[in-house]
């Protein structure tokens, strides 16, 4: 895989993302397998993992308490805004966290956090991403990689929508592609 992609990108696989948890990603748990075995490869070529995680203030202005869209999720601190306890991260990998102020939503793993220049400083160039929601922040993330410079390719068993409306992460599909993001079927081994 190494010849592939550079880094691995993990997109908010947070415990309130999968199924029983605040804010679930329809069969959101089914990206597991695929995830855990990217982070197998990743593991055994010594290839990076970047992980992002929503961190919001319990007042939130994404959440419905404050007049947003969303129940309250992800808050910094709780069990809910943990990675998921059964991804198999190897020991060292990049956290990065978003979506932290609480007068501002952000769903993109870029936004905000540092995160282009992360890359850059370690000469990644092309990643390979996966993670939840496909049709909100790994979506904008991935559309965020691409506009910085770098070359993406979605994992597509690694992803599922939350569909808000029927059919959004078949829209947000077409629209990755169209930015030149990569899909992929295959886990890469």
């Amino acid at each position: 895989m190494r010849d592939t992609f550079d880094a691995f990108l993990l997109v908010d696989a947070q415990v309130d993302f999968f199924p029983g948890g605040a804010l679930p990603v329809p069969h959101g748990d089914a990206i597991l397998p695929a995830v855990n075995a990217v982070l197998g490869v990743c593991r055994k070529e010594d290839i990076p993992v970047i992980a992002s995680a929503d961190w919001h203030p319990a007042n939130h202005a994404s959440f419905v308490t404050a007049g947003g869209p969303w129940p309250p999720h992800c808050v910094r601190g709780t069990a809910g805004a943990s990675l998921h306890p059964d991804l198999e991260l190897p020991p060292v990998f990049t956290m990065v966290h978003g979506a932290t102020r609480v007068d501002a939503d952000a769903y993109s793993a870029f936004d905000g956090t540092g995160l282009a220049k992360i890359l850059r400083a370690r000469s990644i160039r092309r990643l390979l991403a996966g993670g939840l929601a496909l049709d909100y922040c790994v979506k904008a993330s991935c559309l965020d990689a691409v506009s910085s410079g770098f070359e993406v390719a979605l994992l597509l068993p690694a992803t599922r929508a939350i569909e808000v409306t029927p059919g959004d992460g078949g829209r947000a599909l077409a629209e990755l592609e169209a930015h030149g993001v990569t899909l992929i079927e295959e886990v890469p081994r």
